[in-house]
């Protein structure tokens, strides 16, 4: 039984001449699937009796379980969705005043073990399939409905949940062609954000592939520091991957990468090191989401002083470096950056090279 969200449009298009069929079968159901959010092939009412006969037998729509759904006292809301095999991932919905925000996970687990991150200290999984990365968006979207005017309640999309995305290549790739893509969700690239802590090879082929927002995991001034905080930077240090942020902004929908920068008491958190951080990015258009570290059980980080956040980020504004703290969102219900662990148990070890031995 072929799921059909495990398909991008080109993909789509294919397996229906495959299968005898003409191109605009798929642009009707690919309309069905994502413009209203359905999953009955008998409700496709413009498809022809036998071609929803056929669809029947050889296919369905089907986004991962929810198991749990928990709503936070600020209107977040999050649910913990099965993907087989003992494993759970975690999507995050943040309403705002003026966008909803949907947080997409794209593996079960984390390989990078960064070390503020409660995720990575759940070990790595597997990849997550095309059909369980959009599925997160195509199940949020009919759990949450659509405004007054029509529209789906959730306007933009980060995949900064739990996973590396740039690990998973391919499948957020065409998770990612169906967000943009008109004939199916048709989300503004500025609106689709990719979230990296630093895969340099991969950076260069989201920017040839499927140029959309980029964010990038800092958390460090200088790689000594970065090489604890953020494990990866012993593979592609500093120098190597604000040269990739360097020639990704060549071709991204917006002319500055958004660096998220975890603020940590007492290790990363300093006046001097504000100071080094603008040093550092001197040469590359961007703008800082600093956010406060969300604590979790046995970490030995503590969450930084306001008045120390409030002072590194006048640093890095004095430099006119555009900086704004993240709200902390969801933390009662452990939805908060950095607290997606879900349910994942911890099949293998912790084998960085392996987990990027492609790139």
């Amino acid at each position: 039984m072929q799921n059909l969200l495990d398909f991008d449009v080109e993909q789509l298009t294919a397996w229906f001449a495959e299968h005898g069929e003409k191109p605009f079968r798929a642009r009707q159901v690919l309309r069905w699937i994502y413009k209203t959010g359905e999953s009955d092939f008998d409700a496709m009412s413009d498809l022809a009796v036998s071609l929803r006969d056929k669809l029947k037998q050889i296919a369905c729509v089907q986004a991962p379980k929810v198991v749990r759904e928990e709503l936070s006292d600020d209107g977040t809301r999050k649910w913990l969705l099965d993907v087989g095999t003992g494993n759970a991932v975690e999507t995050v919905f943040i309403p705002e005043a003026d966008r909803g925000t949907l947080c997409v996970s794209t593996q079960a687990g984390c390989a990078l073990d960064c070390a503020f991150c409660s995720t990575g200290k759940q070990g790595f999984n597997r990849n997550l399939s095309t059909a369980e990365i959009i599925g997160q968006l195509w199940w949020a979207n009919r759990q949450l409905g659509k405004d007054s005017d029509g529209n789906w309640q959730i306007s933009n999309v980060v995949l900064m949940g739990m996973g590396e995305p740039l690990l998973n290549f391919d499948n957020t790739v065409s998770a990612l062609r169906l967000m943009l893509d008109d004939r199916a969700y048709g989300l503004s690239r500025r609106r689709v954000t990719v979230s990296t802590s630093g895969i340099v090879p991969a950076i260069d082929r989201l920017r040839e592939e499927c140029p959309v927002a980029l964010a990038v995991s800092l958390h460090a001034p200088n790689d000594n520091l970065r090489d604890v905080l953020v494990p990866i930077n012993q593979k592609y240090p500093l120098k190597e991957l604000l040269a990739a942020c360097q020639r990704y902004l060549e071709k991204a929908p917006r002319d500055f990468i958004t660096f998220e920068y975890v603020l940590l008491d007492g290790v990363n958190d300093s006046e001097q090191q504000a100071r080094e951080l603008v040093r550092l990015v001197r040469d590359v258009p961007c703008k800082f989401n600093l956010i406060p570290f969300n604590p979790f059980p046995l970490t030995q980080y503590r969450r930084s002083r306001p008045d120390a956040i409030q002072r590194f980020r006048d640093v890095l504004m004095q430099a006119d470096i555009v900086t704004t703290t993240r709200k902390t969102r969801g933390e009662d219900i452990a939805a908060a950056c950095g607290q997606l662990a879900g349910q994942v148990r911890d099949k293998t070890r912790r084998i960085l090279q392996r987990s990027v031995g492609a790139f």
